[in-house]
């Protein structure tokens, strides 16, 4: 290969502009960046919407009307998804390299992750007291978490990812860091109003959560995956528990007991993970990506 054709591949690889270049270069300060803007964002958006939407959501019972449910569960996801799916576009990271191959092969107790995270899902769609939602409240439900799935993955599993691989480091660095900026994301329902006895576990939970949806990033191969599992996560969570991140309206029933234990288990897996996860993707953000050298802030 010709010096000018190497010198090409590495503009490609690296940007075409400032802006595309800033994030290319990636680092974890970098991704904490992205995820500091996606959150401002997202709860500005929410102040914004509120006395626009607010109306429409009757008093605390988000479960009331359909559309209230979704206001109160999908709609700051959805604006905040157009504008990851903006931001990404502009770097000209879409479709690749967040759908493109995972560029570091699988192990199989990676395949443990998804599989502990399934439990949950199914047993709490059982689990559901369909009758205290009614079916248009249900799907609305569903739906929004469509678009929590998204948003949240294609932040840290996508982008967030992206950029500590590009960077040069190694997978237990990248599992760990993109898991521990989406678990603190969550810090910020301090500032809606929810107690630090609520959000300290719901941080704990989700780091752990994270850990979970990257082995599925690596086992499926594929970014969509993890959104599909955490789009289904969360609402059937919701409903189980009758609140979001408030198990005190929680249906007590046999399926969600050991939709329970199945939660404790993949926490448990993801410590497991933490100690036995290895590879190197050689700061390739995807496996048709050429390998580049680490890149120094």
């Amino acid at each position: 290969m010709s010096a000018t054709s190497t010198g090409d591949r590495d503009r490609e690889t690296i940007g075409t502009n400032g802006w595309q270049r800033f994030w290319n270069r990636g680092g974890w300060w970098r991704a904490v960046l992205m995820a500091a803007i996606y959150i401002a964002l997202y709860n500005l958006v929410g102040l914004a919407l509120r006395p626009v939407l607010g109306g429409l959501v009757q008093g605390d019972d988000i479960f009331a009307t359909p559309l209230g449910a979704f206001i109160s569960i999908g709609v700051q996801p959805l604006v905040g998804s157009i504008i990851l799916v903006i931001i990404a576009a502009s770097i000209g990271w879409l479709p690749r390299p967040l759908f493109g191959r995972q560029p570091v092969g699988r192990k199989w107790w990676f395949w443990l992750g998804p599989i502990l995270i399934l439990v949950p899902i199914v047993f709490h769609f059982i689990g559901i007291e369909y009758g205290r939602y009614g079916a248009a409240v249900v799907v609305s439900v569903l739906i929004a978490g469509l678009f929590v799935g998204f948003s949240e993955e294609f932040l840290t599993r996508g982008m967030g990812v992206t950029m500590l691989r590009r960077h040069g480091y190694r997978e237990w660095a990248v599992m760990t860091l993109s898991s521990l900026i989406f678990a603190l994301l969550h810090l910020s329902n301090l500032f809606t109003g929810q107690s630090f006895a609520i959000v300290g576990p719901t941080v704990v939970y989700t780091f752990a959560f994270g850990i979970c949806m990257y082995a599925t990033l690596r086992t499926g191969g594929s970014l969509i995956w993890p959104i599909l599992l955490h789009a289904l996560t969360d609402p059937t969570t919701i409903l189980a528990s009758g609140g979001i991140d408030d198990g005190t309206n929680a249906s007590v029933n046999t399926a969600n007991l050991v939709a329970t234990a199945g939660t404790f288990a993949y926490v448990a897996w993801a410590i497991v993970l933490l100690i036995v996860t290895r590879g190197d993707a050689h700061g390739r953000a995807e496996a048709d990506e050429p390998a580049r050298v680490r890149v120094e802030a």
